[in-house]
């Protein structure tokens, strides 16, 4: 078995990777929610639970669920590992972006009403899972919430598996994609803080995405005694 890599990195090759192909991501993939409904609902909901502050589209990508959930109203930013993928978001959508990893998030504690993560921790192991929601559960406001979706399984792969992916679209990658289980991932959330409010499971939609099984995740975190009788600017 080989031994995983170093956080740093780890993080550099997936930085690579997605630079390398995030003008084509982008084309290929930047009108991905017209085919699907039920993402255009659990983004509409959100955009409606965080109406009362900033939210961070956390692992964006070219920017499609951030516009998404500012033409849905919400005062929404974007962060991404790859910059290359923040110029195309910003390039396509005007709505700022700036580089950052998820696990060391560069935005101040408890002053984000709502975090997205859209299909982007699939590319971390399990300790790097559990700083990326850490993370989360800091810059969250008390009552604040977070919409996850991940990959559970395809034909060839199930929950706690992965696939490693060294050629996309003729550029070469090294990027590894984790098929993650719900029931861990909820646990995992949960020891950070995040306790779960709702969650989806659905199959894929034929001809608009990898014929993949997801599994969506919403939750809450909750004030704590910290937060009793404070207020956030």
């Amino acid at each position: 078995m080989t031994a995983p890599r170093p956080r740093a990195a780890a993080s550099a090759v997936t930085r690579r990777s997605y630079d390398t192909v995030a003008e084509r991501y982008a084309a290929e993939i930047g009108d991905e929610l017209e085919g699907k409904p039920l993402d255009r609902a659990l983004l509409d909901a959100f955009a409606e639970l965080t109406s009362d502050g900033p939210v961070v589209d956390v692992g964006c990508g070219p920017g499609q669920a951030t516009a998404h959930l500012a033409r849905r109203g919400a005062r929404t930013f974007g962060a991404d590992l790859s910059p290359a993928m923040c110029a195309v978001a910003h390039r396509a959508t005007a709505l700022p972006f700036a580089a950052a990893d998820m696990t060391a998030l560069p935005i101040r504690s408890r002053s984000v009403s709502g975090i997205l993560c859209w299909y982007a921790v699939i590319h971390l192991s399990p300790s790097e899972r559990a700083a990326a929601y850490t993370e989360f559960a800091r810059v969250l406001r008390p009552a604040g919430h977070a919409l996850l979706a991940f990959h559970t399984g395809d034909d060839d792969t199930r929950p706690g598996q992965a696939s490693h992916l060294t050629e996309w679209w003729d550029h070469p990658v090294d990027l590894t994609f984790r098929f993650l289980d719900p029931v861990a991932e909820t646990a995992a959330l949960a020891q950070a803080g995040l306790t779960l409010t709702a969650r989806l499971d659905r199959a894929p939609h034929p001809g608009h995405e990898h014929p993949s099984h997801r599994t969506y995740l919403l939750v809450r975190r909750l004030p704590s005694e910290r937060d009793a009788g404070s207020r956030i600017l």
